[in-house]
Parts: structure tokens; C-alpha cells; sequence
């Protein structure tokens, strides 16, 4: 019998490529990436066809660190907010949401609700 924690990564990375298999950034609309790790979340704009990450943005990163407050929900949705500020401000209106094998629920959801909040189309 496999290990359940080997067996429920294994699930996730299956997800994770099937979904890759039919998203696709370029440059005018580049995949939204979302990792996410017990108490951070994380985010980038990609083109995959270069293989370039545009731009990113953590919950730990220095410029939104300390305006971050209330729990991981509430942070991921300022993320998203952050992020699409960015994004519009380096001339990216929409994206391509990759949600990384993860259920689109939580603190992912929270996240693709503040990017939207702020500006950016899916």
C-alpha cells in the first residue's frame, strides 16, 4: 500500500499537467501560476513561450508584507489585488488562470476574486 501523503501529491501532479497540457501563456496574455505553501501564497506571470516569468508577487514579499492582514483568504485576495496593480501598471489586462492541480477553493479563490477586484480579466 502506498503512503497517502506520496499518493495525494502523485493525485495533485496528474491534475496539475493535465491542466498545463491545455493552458498556454504568451505575452499578451500570460498564465497566471498560483503556488501555495501552508502559510504563503504565491503568484506569477508567466509566457511559456519564451519560458520567462513576467512578474510575481508572494504574501512574503517586502513591498506587501506588512500592509497583509487577517487570515490566509483575506491575504490571498490582497495578493491578487497587489498583483493585478502590478500587472496593469506593466501593460497586462488579461491572464490565464492556472489554479496548480489545487481545487479552485479558498485561499485560490481568494486570490483569482482579488485580481479580478482589481482589474484583471480571465
Amino acid at each position: 500500500m502506498a503512503n497517502p501523503q506520496v499518493q495525494k501529491a502523485n493525485l495533485r501532479l496528474r491534475r496539475r499537467l493535465r491542466i498545463r497540457k491545455k493552458i498556454r501563456g504568451t505575452a499578451g496574455r500570460p498564465r497566471l501560476a498560483v503556488s501555495r505553501s501552508l502559510n504563503h501564497i504565491e503568484v506569477q506571470l508567466i509566457d511559456d513561450t519564451t519560458g520567462r516569468s513576467l512578474l510575481g508577487l508572494s504574501s512574503n514579499s517586502r513591498e506587501i508584507r506588512d500592509t497583509l492582514s487577517g487570515n490566509k483568504s483575506q491575504k490571498g485576495r490582497e495578493v491578487g489585488r497587489a498583483l493585478a496593480a502590478k500587472a496593469l501598471e506593466a501593460g497586462i489586462k488579461t491572464v490565464v488562470f492556472d489554479r496548480g492541480g489545487r481545487l479552485y477553493h479558498g485561499r485560490i479563490k481568494a486570490l483569482a476574486d482579488g485580481a479580478r477586484e482589481g482589474g484583471l480579466l480571465f
